[in-house]
């Protein structure tokens, strides 16, 4: 059966934590694993502008042995009249994998039905798995495990990365804190999901020191994100109370680490001070995509 990785529970915990300890040994040895080897090609495909998506990836499947063949959808049939079912039989065909950064969940999943090799999720509207796997190995490299510890998101809380770290955090063992205003707090479903996968507490608030206090880790992610442009003024408005400054900062654990998935917008979700300080860890944490995303297409290969 073809495994996919459309959002973070396609895979099991046991498996995650597979995938993160592949991606640090991978970090050691770059060109250990010659999955792709021939060479065999994966598909990219981008619906939406991207920097560390588009190099990681392609440069992973280069060290893989591979052939990054990127597709951008507005040149593509997919932007006229094509449908995806059978865009994904024609590629299915030809390419090892596919990997999609694109709006719609549901897409994804249309891909995946029809495609017959994995599809992996580069970014969706609801999710975002593989910035996730690189903020695990993240994690694990700096603290040595992700068990027992707590991370705190502030923000915009309805977004693919809070729905992200809801359910990979939970999988990793980890205490979650979402911090929002009422109407941009996470789906309840996602939430009661993320409660089924994990054993650690799973706390969602409009109140960001309550979240942020005592957490290991604290995290953030734009506040205007792809395609909400038109919003801009009334987001920037409604968020200004839950940027992440150095006072809220200093509520957390003395040895707490900064993640953000990037682009950052020094003074809206975050300040120039903590993005830039000393415990912020965002250019490990880019620079890890690419060794989790190598591991997790190592992986789906070998367990096709």
């Amino acid at each position: 059966m073809t495994r996919h990785f459309l959002k973070d529970d396609d895979i099991s915990p046991q498996e995650q934590a597979q995938i993160i300890a592949s991606a640090i040994k991978l970090k050691s040895n770059r060109f250990a694993d010659r999955s792709f080897e021939g060479p065999k090609s994966v598909a990219l495909i981008f619906d939406k502008t991207s920097t560390r998506t588009r190099v990681s990836f392609s440069v992973g499947v280069s060290e893989m042995g591979g052939y990054p063949l990127l597709i951008d959808s507005q040149s593509s049939q997919l932007a006229k009249s094509e449908s995806i079912a059978d865009t994904a039989r024609v590629l299915g065909r030809q390419v090892s994998q596919i990997m999609w950064r694109t709006f719609a969940q549901s897409n994804l999943e249309e891909m995946a039905q029809h495609a017959g090799v994995p599809v992996i999720s580069g970014l969706s509207d609801d999710y975002h798995p593989c910035q996730l796997l690189a903020d695990l190995q993240t994690i694990t490299e700096h603290f040595g495990k992700t068990e027992g510890l707590k991370v705190a998101y502030v923000g915009d809380g309805a977004n693919n990365i809070a729905n992200s770290y809801l359910l990979a955090a939970a999988m990793a063992g980890m205490n979650v804190s979402i911090a929002a205003p009422t109407n941009y707090q996470p789906d309840e479903k996602v939430v009661a999901r993320a409660r089924e996968l994990g054993t650690g507490e799973i706390l969602v608030t409009s109140d960001p020191v309550e979240a942020v206090s005592g957490a290991d880790i604290v995290t953030t992610d734009t506040w205007v994100s792809m395609g909400m442009e038109a919003e801009q003024s009334e987001r920037i408005s409604d968020l200004q109370d839950y940027r992440v400054d150095e006072k809220l900062f200093e509520k957390a654990s003395s040895e707490a680490i900064f993640l953000h998935c990037l682009p950052a917008y020094r003074g809206n979700e975050v300040t120039a001070e903590v993005i830039d300080g000393k415990r912020s860890l965002v250019w490990q944490q880019a620079e890890n995509r690419l060794h989790a995303q190598k591991a997790l297409m190592s992986f789906l290969a070998n367990n096709d």
